[in-house]
């Protein structure tokens, strides 16, 4: 089976990693798939090319001449199945893909229709989302939120929960030095993950418990704006900004505690890795990420944009730890029971057979 995989790009992101890791088990069943990124290649599709895999960028100018650039991919290569993965992709390659004659078309939505809501774009989704054979979100969060939102037919969205392969632990005497009680940040510093309210709350946490440690694995906008907030809260010796790292596993394998407060999530890849190493979670109440924390009881959940409950909900597991232990415990009973790769994987399988 022929499998092309489109995709904003193949910068570090959960998304991205998830299309990696679908790449590698596609290919050891058999399957040819392929990447097309609708910008950038980034590190990940490098990793790709290096591993044979047929990877390319197709920086279109504008949607016609993106919808014209798939069309005629589409028809050079010919695949059985087009996996669109969230808005973009699928607005650029649904409707190239159904031109050129491919039978099984997968919109994969991995995130919210956020607020504000960006008409033009979700107008243009919901044209595109009628070419495609099903939609997928990656919780029910997702599904949820589509339903009420959009216009696209419900008989077409379902969920499949996101999948991943579990973090190799490292020793601890090879991860980064830690002086103390560690929490976890592992995702893009956009906007939407409102790190701002992480900072405040590690603030009020810290002040009660100096021995905390802050470590923030990514990169992005709000970097710079991130680590002068981390200095005007004096908070900057014990918030370490590592920067984008391609393999996280040493920072998991240190940490105690995992924490996101988000304004809006899916169901973020960094989350579940966190879980297969037994990384308990505090995160905001907004979407899969609490759906998973609360489906697992492998963390607490707190309201979104509340950084003195985020603080009280830090500092309570560290002063329980008999609690921590059974969050950890929990968090990778949930891991192996819902959200290990080859679930999903079997689950698209499914998908792109019946349409074909």
């Amino acid at each position: 089976m022929k499998i092309a995989h489109v995709v904003d790009s193949m910068e570090v992101g959960g998304a991205e990693t998830l299309v990696l890791q679908m790449c590698h088990a596609q290919r050891a069943a058999g399957h040819d798939p392929s990447v097309y990124a609708i910008t950038s290649l980034g590190p990940l599709g490098e990793q790709l090319i290096c591993e044979g895999y047929a990877v390319c960028s197709m920086a279109p100018r504008h949607l016609p001449g993106g919808l014209n650039a798939f069309y005629r991919a589409f028809r050079e290569c010919r695949p059985d199945v087009v996996h669109l993965h969230n808005p973009t992709p699928t607005v650029y390659a649904a409707f190239p893909a159904r031109a050129a004659g491919v039978r099984s078309i997968v919109s994969t939505r991995h995130g919210l229709v956020g607020a504000p809501l960006r008409r033009s774009v979700e107008l243009r989704y919901a044209v595109a989302a009628r070419f495609c054979n099903c939609i997928v979100g990656v919780c029910d969060a997702t599904v949820d939120n589509l339903n009420r939102l959009h216009t696209i037919p419900k008989h077409k969205l379902l969920r499949i929960y996101n999948g991943t392969l579990p973090i190799e632990r490292i020793p601890l005497p090879k991860c980064p030095p830690k002086s103390g009680f560690t929490l976890l940040f592992v995702g893009r510093l956009a906007p939407v993950k409102n790190l701002q309210l992480l900072l405040n709350a590690f603030q009020t946490a810290s002040a009660v418990r100096p021995e905390l440690r802050l470590w923030i694995v990514g990169d992005g906008s709000e970097r710079r704006a991130l680590e002068s907030l981390a200095t005007d809260l004096r908070i900057s010796n014990a918030v370490t900004f590592w920067g984008e790292q391609l393999d996280p596993a040493q920072f998991y394998s240190a940490a105690d505690l995992f924490t996101m407060s988000s304004t809006s999530e899916g169901l973020p890849v960094s989350l579940i890795q966190g879980f297969s190493l037994g990384v308990p979670a505090v995160v905001t109440d907004v979407g899969g990420m609490a759906e998973a924390v609360k489906m697992g009881n492998a963390g607490i959940v707190v309201p979104a944009g509340q950084p003195r409950q985020m603080a009280e909900a830090i500092l309570r597991l560290i002063e329980d730890r008999d609690l921590l232990g059974r969050f950890s415990q929990a968090a990778s009973e949930l891991f192996a029971s819902r959200f290990t790769l080859a679930p999903m994987v079997s689950a698209y399988h499914q998908l792109y057979s019946a349409a074909l």
